[in-house]
């Protein structure tokens, strides 16, 4: 089963080209704040875009790179890290944000609600 075929609706963000690579963007959906980052391949992952560190919504704002592997946005803040596909904190095993399935269709980013 595909990722389509899990989830009942997808939504429209932006344009892919609206992101540059290795940056991330916040969108408002359904009341929710996603950070949503791009990479070369556009390649696109979406995650909470709330730090509980900080109490601040500046996911998008961070840093994305990886940890060995593993992609991974730092918070700008205290720079704990979360990895991109999980929203598990790195530095923190007790801390995992929520996560959506992302993709780009005909150059347009899409999220998935359930």
């Amino acid at each position: 089963m595909n990722v389509a075929e899990r989830v009942s609706t997808w939504v429209a963000v932006c344009p892919v080209t609206n992101i540059v690579p290795f940056t991330g963007v916040a969108a408002l959906i359904n009341g929710q704040q996603i950070a949503i980052f791009r990479l070369p391949d556009d390649q696109v992952y979406a995650i909470s875009n709330y730090d509980p560190f900080s109490r601040a919504f500046v996911l998008s704002r961070g840093i994305v790179g990886d940890r060995k592997g593993e992609l991974k946005v730092a918070s700008p803040i205290y720079k704990q890290n979360f990895s991109l596909i999980t929203g598990q904190c790195l530095d923190d095993a007790s801390i995992r944000l929520r996560t959506w399935p992302a993709q780009v269709v005909g150059g347009q980013v899409y999220i998935a609600l359930d």
